[in-house]
């Protein structure tokens, strides 16, 4: 009995990757404004999902909450990482590399032959992630956030 009850937690806990849907967004904000010292508005990402025909997002959903989302956008042959955030308490559970990695496969079979992202100078943690998956840093955008950090751009071949 006490296995089976360990399994049905188990199980519960999973997080699932799915595609962003408009009803999501209350979630998405609130991962949003718990990540981000200046994050998009609600409107910025009802625009991608409804009229950004570019525009790709995913969600990380756990026990039937958005935990952590990605967003892209494609043009041609190019990818360009728009946003990624993972909930502060559920930081550490690899949750942010399962679904970049889940995101790159998505630019992939829309064709991208390259992908860009932007990322804090200070922000460490995500830059190692970004390595393990190939990207490199190949230019500095000063004084590229509202609080004047600069930002690294990063970039790798995807083919």
């Amino acid at each position: 009995m006490v296995r089976a009850e360990s399994k049905k937690v188990k199980k519960m806990d999973q997080a699932i990757i799915r595609k962003m849907e408009l009803d999501d967004l209350d979630e998405v904000m609130s991962v949003e404004l718990a990540s981000f010292q200046s994050p998009w508005k609600r409107e910025d990402f009802e625009f991608d999902l409804i009229k950004n025909r570019f525009s790709h997002y995913l969600v990380m959903e756990k026990a039937g909450r958005v935990v952590a989302y990605c967003g892209v956008w494609i043009v041609m042959e190019s990818a360009q990482i728009t946003n990624i955030a993972v909930l502060p308490d559920e930081r550490g559970n690899q949750y942010g590399e399962t679904l970049f990695n889940q995101m790159m496969k998505l630019t992939k079979r829309f064709g991208a032959e390259e992908l860009t992202l932007e990322v804090r100078e200070s922000n460490h943690v995500a830059q190692k992630i970004y390595q393990k998956f190939g990207l490199e840093v190949v230019a500095t955008r000063e004084n590229y956030y509202p609080d004047q950090e600069d930002a690294y751009v990063m970039w790798v071949k995807l083919i």
